[in-house]
């Protein structure tokens, strides 16, 4: 019977709906909705109802979608239809349970929502049967889903007629992963990696300080290791401490090598010296020596804000080696502005913005496009220093020279304004 195909219904809808049997007779109502992720994640595969009358004396029966006729007078079970148990509810997604009133992360809008019901479609069944099936469509977010439940219990018509005047604020249901659940029985947003990879690290930030702790580190362990210490700079000392707190130390060291040496410095430097080693003694030997390095400086001076990742050539150097220098570059190229030209004893004698070498000929000396102006600072300046300068010349980075003139690190922009944040 098809003519309730593509009729729209919701999760707070159903909930409670009488359920007769083939004679006609009371049988129950819809308590709960199962779905099957490892057979079906987009449809539900059955009602759990509450049994009324002699019927009560059954187990708790699970009627299949397949096994329902909805006609103009309701659901009932079709005639013949095998009833069947749950030995284990556990085995099922039950979509009132598990997912109702949970935190899930909308991706799109870079924020945690709460679900306050699901849509679903009557459907033609997938076999060709004149059977109906019931797709799950979407997750209400918003106000308009709400509103549905608070009205739960009056006439269908008027609680539609009323959601209808609210916005929709949905997410699709594609993109809600049914098979990771948590031991909380969390139901978490789907992230493909690549979709992940693409939010910006401070969205991930973001939505890991609005999630509760046990969602909060379900992301954060889930997170490649490269965009978990993009989203690690990102958040404050307190958080940073909340996110590791449970981890083990190669796990964290994994993570900090991929962080920006000194972000990484600033990192360690606020954890107890005891977890701050342990991490250390866990990192590769050549990312080991640039953190400790720069924990030898104070937080507030301009060593203690630079980095030690950055790029330097030759000051006899030609374009076309900048090009392969940059091409094998590991450290991160987004925060490269300028190249830097020093001496053999590794003193700063230029500095080249990077956009020139777009305009320059491979065979071009570096030193000829080197920028007219150049502005440095002492390991020893400290912090308002900086950012007056960065300030006043408007720079996109600034290079800290060592008292004989090496080129030690380079203070970029990002890095000054995490700093005036703390002030």
């Amino acid at each position: 019977m098809t003519r309730h195909a593509n009729e729209r219904t919701s999760v707070s809808a159903l909930v409670g709906a009488r359920i007769r049997a083939s004679d006609g007779s009371a049988f129950g109502a819809v308590r709960e909705f199962a779905v099957v992720p490892s057979e079906d994640a987009s449809h539900v595969f059955g009602f759990v109802l509450r049994a009324t009358g002699a019927s009560r004396k059954a187990a708790t029966p699970l009627v299949r979608i397949a096994d329902l006729v909805h006609g103009d007078n309701g659901l009932s079970i079709r005639e013949g239809a095998v009833l069947l148990e749950i030995p284990d509810a556990e085995a099922y997604l039950l979509l009132e349970r598990d997912l109702l009133d949970q935190q899930i992360i909308d991706v799109h809008g870079h924020k945690v929502v709460r679900v306050n019901d699901v849509d679903l479609v009557w459907e033609a069944a997938l076999d060709g049967s004149d059977n109906l099936s019931l797709r799950i469509a979407e997750v209400e977010v918003g106000l308009r889903g709400a509103l549905r439940r608070l009205l739960k219990g009056l006439p269908q018509g008027s609680v539609d007629g009323l959601s209808a005047r609210l916005p929709a604020s949905v997410i699709p249901w594609d993109f809600v992963d049914l098979i990771d659940r948590d031991p909380s029985r969390r139901v978490k947003l789907k992230i493909e990696q690549n979709r992940l990879a693409n939010m910006h690290p401070s969205d991930i930030a973001d939505i890991l300080e609005e999630l509760a702790p046990a969602e909060r580190h379900a992301l954060f362990t889930s997170l490649d290791e490269e965009v978990a210490a993009e989203a690690l700079e990102e958040v404050d000392p307190r958080m940073q401490k909340a996110l590791i707190e449970d981890l083990d130390s190669e796990f964290v060291a994994g993570i900090v090598e991929e962080m920006d040496p000194g972000a990484a410095a600033d990192f360690l430097a606020e954890l107890p010296e005891e977890r701050s080693d342990a991490i250390l003694e866990e990192m590769d030997p050549k990312e080991r020596q640039e953190v400790e390095d720069l924990l030898e400086y104070a937080p507030g001076s301009a060593a203690g804000l630079m980095t030690n990742e950055y790029v330097s050539l030759s000051h006899q150097a030609l374009v076309s080696e900048a090009h392969r220098v940059l091409e094998t570059f590991e450290g991160d190229l987004d925060a490269v502005t300028d190249l830097f030209l020093v001496d053999d004893a590794h003193r700063l004698r230029a500095q080249v913005p990077l956009i020139k070498l777009l305009l320059a000929s491979p065979e071009a000396s570096l030193s000829k496009i080197a920028g007219e102006h150049m502005h440095t600072i002492g390991l020893d300046a400290n912090g308002r220093k900086v950012a007056e300068l960065f300030d006043k010349y408007n720079l996109r980075c600034l290079p800290v020279l060592a008292a004989d003139g090496r080129l030690a690190g380079v203070v970029h922009a990002d890095q000054v304004i995490a700093w005036l944040r703390t002030r």
